[in-house]
């Protein structure tokens, strides 16, 4: 075999048509390889090959299963000669093909990769053996920067210095992932550590979904280096550089309410509302241009959007919790079971409203002493803007609280 320093992917001596390495059937599975497949005559038999190599040189109690995604060339008469369980998935998709797959395997680990001959199959051990140290998930890692390797001609550049290290690293920042290749296809796992993440997407955003629960339930996650060849197949990958990076982001966004909603909303409502209450009193100037009015307008919307985000970062945590897409914040349970958050909201929107028809009265005051004839432009807009936003904001936070009571209500 040569190395992978050499550029040459590795070969194993495995004939076609062997019977399978391990162990009889009646004894324990300690071991799945699950392979998704689809339209991969070209490269499954190597696969397995590769698979049965590793299970012969460290003696494993393995299997090999194939989660055949509904191919139309000689994929599964291949995988089945190899002596391959295929498993068949109708339901299209990644995410889909590795759950059925997943469901089917009889080991206590499984190892999950591609089939197109891009991971060398005969180096799986390592993962084997951080499994058996009690490591719940255990990540491939392509990157240099976690210590893989990207031979020539294996990932395209946009992938290897745009896509995999921005959608990393924004994993990491949003979940405090521990890991350094969010979308590695080859991964190891306990199947109680799999079966408890109740994972739902059946895309390429599943590989991503796979590591935010996993960092979000606190399990036991390492990483080990490994190097990524060129695909052995023809065609093209069935990866969608674009369409797939956008499902993987627009998963982490959603998935984070705190990134997407909270912390916007967060900076939304302080500029607008430091800057419209200053405006209150006095002009800001910016160099030779001078804020006023118009300003405070700008600052108004800003804190009534800004507002309406953070109220959107409480209801998605708490319907995500509710149905089982986010771990449960203990916190936000006891809020909102004792009804405290609906009591708080309630208090805190009257007082806001009731701050409001106090600038209104202001207001109203400034146009009795005109005799309520026209209201000399400052004196107007300085409390009218302020007030109609507190109003606003007031009866916001009013039904925003029992909105999220409801949501937050326990049912079977």
């Amino acid at each position: 075999m040569t190395s992978a320093a050499s550029g040459r992917r590795p070969t194993a001596i495995v004939q076609v048509g062997a019977r399978p390495l391990g162990v009889p059937e009646a004894e324990r599975v300690e071991v799945s390889i699950v392979m998704p497949c689809l339209n991969e005559e070209e490269t499954v038999g190597r696969c397995i090959a590769k698979a049965q190599l590793a299970i012969a040189r460290h003696n494993l109690r393995a299997e090999i299963v194939v989660a055949d995604n509904g191919s139309t060339d000689g994929s599964i008469a291949i995988a089945e000669r190899m002596g391959a369980r295929v498993v068949p998935v109708a339901e299209r998709g990644y995410g889909a093909a590795l759950m059925g797959g997943i469901a089917s395997a009889r080991g206590e680990f499984v190892i999950m990769g591609d089939a197109d001959d891009s991971y060398d199959w005969s180096a799986i051990y390592p993962f084997v053996e951080k499994l058996r140290a009690a490591d719940d998930f255990v990540f491939g890692c392509r990157l240099p920067s976690g210590g893989g390797t990207i031979l020539r001609g294996a990932m395209p550049w946009q992938n290897r210095w745009i896509g995999n290290p921005v959608l990393t690293a924004i994993g990491r920042l949003f979940f405090g992932a521990p890991v350094s290749d969010f979308h590695c296809g080859l991964r190891a796992f306990r199947k109680s550590a799999f079966d408890a993440l109740n994972l739902k997407t059946t895309g390429m955003e599943f590989a991503s979904e796979m590591v935010v629960k996993a960092t979000l339930q606190r399990l036991r996650i390492s990483e080990v280096p490994i190097t990524l060849y060129p695909h052995g197949r023809s065609r093209p990958p069935h990866l969608r550089r674009w369409r797939d990076g956008w499902r993987h982001l627009r998963f982490m966004l959603l998935f984070c309410p705190r990134w997407l909603f909270l912390i916007p909303g967060i900076a939304l409502c302080l500029v607008g509302g430091l800057a419209g209450t200053w405006l209150i009193f006095k002009p800001i100037y910016v160099g030779s241009a001078k804020l006023t009015f118009n300003t405070q307008l700008a600052c108004s919307m800003a804190v009534l959007a800004g507002f309406q985000l953070v109220t959107f970062a409480a209801f998605t945590k708490v319907f995500a919790i509710a149905e089982g897409l986010l771990p449960e914040d203990r916190r936000l349970t006891r809020l909102t079971e004792h009804h405290r958050m609906l009591e708080f909201g309630l208090v805190v929107g009257v007082l806001l409203v009731a701050s409001g028809i106090a600038l209104f009265a202001l207001a109203a005051n400034h146009w009795r002493r005109v005799a309520f004839g026209e209201l000399p432009y400052s004196e107007g807009l300085s409390y009218i803007i302020p007030a109609v936003t507190l109003i606003t904001l007031g009866v916001q936070t009013i039904f925003s609280s029992f909105f999220l009571s409801v949501l937050g209500l326990r049912r079977k």
